[in-house]
């Protein structure tokens, strides 16, 4: 027997699932499949991969009574929230639209000598290593367009969501996708470190960890492989003092927590003008005050426990290190809050950025507050980061929104909304949030490479 992986389940603490790794020489032989379908898959007409690959998410709809109840065990996400399938969809559906004009030639020129122009070509094999916050959306921010555009598909997930990639794989297949055209693997991260450095893919998506993505970029050293990263984040939201107040308070504190703030673009710190500073706090106080803490398969819970009790100790040793420093904490514990998973969400305020919660990624529902008096301010503290992935500004104007944010070093900006992933939009971060892109148009070009072609029609 090789080594096994167990999704322990946040819920109670039981083995919810369990599934045995791939041996290196099966690891090798699922890339090496991959390779091998891959020029039949890319010679496919553009529309039958699309057609095929929308087929699939429909396939993954249909599981949703069955994946909602599923996420809750492996993550503790409350079933009331209704899974992730609007964004699945979402996102697949605008890559598909885009596709054509994405993917299409670069025309630069044609005479009656020369024709020239740019293809976009499949990278190959894509590696695609997806986190367990949000399982389903993630994976398919590359899964979908990787297909589309011509590649073949090994997909890797995260122990804590261990079923994710089982269930995609068998809906895409059920759609007629071949299997060897999208591969959910189970690996140890000595074999995934051993597939990339010995160029088993052509590229590589991974979100999670700053250490995770570090791994990765030194796997693939010396071979020219491609990495997109996402990583952490420690995004900021800025209420000016023409905000609208409550709109404000609902988002950013909905962002703060939502999900037990196991977002990756999830609010971590929020700096508000002098003039509205009391108003929103008292009135995020009492938004938090009102969550129900408790088992997430119960439809009356708002909010969970945290996917691993190891990750609500990372948050509870923030928290108290901020007040032991003399950060104030403003919600009571709750009655639910068993030491554990289960985590009372807080809002800090009197925090500084000498204190961990206000520097390093909770990923936890907590998140700190602090009083600023200009602009010039604001953007000092939310650049003062190791990360940069989103920023949530509150204001009426739309030019000051836009001066303000282009002196943010972060790869999104929102103006009155947060926590937020428009496929239009390219997801990308700077800093140790990682580097890379992904949807758009953008994210077709990350996922090929382009070839030159210089045709001369008269040689005399």
């Amino acid at each position: 027997m090789g080594q096994t992986l167990k999704c322990i389940s946040p819920v109670d603490g039981s083995v919810f699932a369990e599934r045995e790794v791939l041996s290196r020489e099966d690891a090798f032989a699922a890339a090496e499949r991959a390779r091998a379908a891959q020029p039949a898959w890319a010679a496919r007409p553009l529309q039958e991969r699309i057609d095929l690959v929308m087929a699939g998410v429909a396939a993954v709809g249909a599981m949703n009574d069955a994946i909602v109840p599923e996420l809750a065990h492996m993550m503790g996400r409350p079933v009331r929230y209704g899974g992730e399938f609007g964004g699945f969809n979402e996102r697949a559906s605008h890559m598909a639209k885009i596709a054509e004009e994405s993917l299409a030639d670069i025309e630069v020129g044609e005479d009656a000598t020369f024709k020239r122009y740019i293809k976009r070509i499949p990278h190959g094999v894509v590696f695609v290593v997806a986190p367990w916050n949000y399982p389903y959306m993630t994976a398919i921010n590359t899964v979908a367009p990787a297909l589309i555009a011509g590649n073949t598909v090994v997909l890797k997930h995260a122990t804590q969501t261990l079923l994710a990639g089982e269930r995609m794989a068998k809906a895409f297949h059920s759609a007629g996708i071949p299997e060897d055209v999208f591969q959910n693997v189970f690996l140890d991260h000595g074999t995934t470190s051993e597939l990339i450095a010995n160029r088993a893919f052509n590229f590589v998506n991974f979100t999670g960890s700053v250490g995770g993505g570090q791994a990765m970029e030194r796997a693939a050293a010396g071979t020219f492989t491609g990495v997109g990263t996402e990583l952490g984040g420690k995004d900021p939201g800025y209420v000016m003092e023409d905000a609208d107040l409550d709109a404000a308070v609902d988002t950013l504190i909905d962002g703060a927590m939502f999900n037990s703030g196991q977002c990756c673009c999830g609010i971590e710190r929020i700096y508000v003008h002098e003039s509205l500073y009391d108003a929103f706090l008292e009135k995020a106080i009492a938004i938090v005050k009102g969550y129900k803490l408790g088992n997430p398969l119960d439809s009356e819970t708002t909010i969970g426990p945290m996917a691993h009790v190891r990750f609500a100790e990372e948050v509870r040793g923030q928290i108290a290190e901020a007040v032991a420093a003399g950060a104030v904490a403003h919600i009571e514990t709750f009655a639910e809050d068993d030491g554990g998973a289960y985590l009372t969400p807080q809002i800090l305020t009197n925090v500084t950025h000498d204190m961990r919660v206000m520097r390093e990624e909770s990923f936890g529902p907590v998140v700190g507050i602090m009083k600023v008096s200009s602009d010039a301010e604001a953007i000092e503290l939310m650049n003062d980061s190791d990360f940069g992935l989103t920023a949530s500004l509150w204001t009426k104007d739309v030019e000051r929104a836009q001066a303000v944010g282009d002196r943010i070093e972060t790869g999104t900006v929102f103006m009155n909304r947060a926590d937020y992933l428009d496929p239009g939009l390219c997801w990308t971060g700077c800093k140790d949030t990682g580097r890379g892109g992904g949807l758009s148009v953008i994210g077709y070009h990350n996922l090929t490479r382009p070839k030159s072609y210089h045709l001369k029609k008269v040689t005399g």
